[in-house]
């Protein structure tokens, strides 16, 4: 059983940056391919971008692209989403997720991940 808790969120204007962590526990956290998504009010949850076991793969919502990075440090047992100018519309919230997966370029998309964390806020404000 893998737990895994997020951190990291606030509040922050319009072309700001946060960095959100996920640490894991509980499991192999190498063995994982690692994802954040968000969910904003009213909508469904979103996928943002996801990371391969090794970190060799990444992958991005076209919206964010250019402005988001995810990284892993697997010593750490911790995957990192940083975000640099942000916009209103990022506003969400954020959970990581893990899946026993080899990355196929497509399937990290899907929200069928074996766990998720409880979630960090972000808002921004214009």
């Amino acid at each position: 059983q893998v737990q895994l808790v997020e951190s990291g969120g606030g509040l922050v204007q319009a072309g700001g940056s946060l960095r959100l962590s996920c640490a894991a526990s509980g499991g192999t956290f190498s063995r994982y391919l690692m994802g954040w998504f968000r969910q904003a009010p009213g909508k469904e949850r979103e996928f943002v971008a996801a990371i391969s076991r090794a970190g060799v793969n990444t992958d991005y919502t076209d919206s964010v692209k250019g402005r988001f990075t995810i990284s892993r440090e697997n010593a750490k047992n911790t995957v990192y989403l940083q975000m640099n100018s942000l916009k209103p519309e990022d506003t969400a919230l954020y959970y990581c997720g893990a899946v026993s997966l080899v990355w196929d370029g497509r399937s990290q998309r899907r929200g069928e991940y074996d766990y998720w964390g409880q979630g960090t806020q972000v808002t921004v404000s214009s």
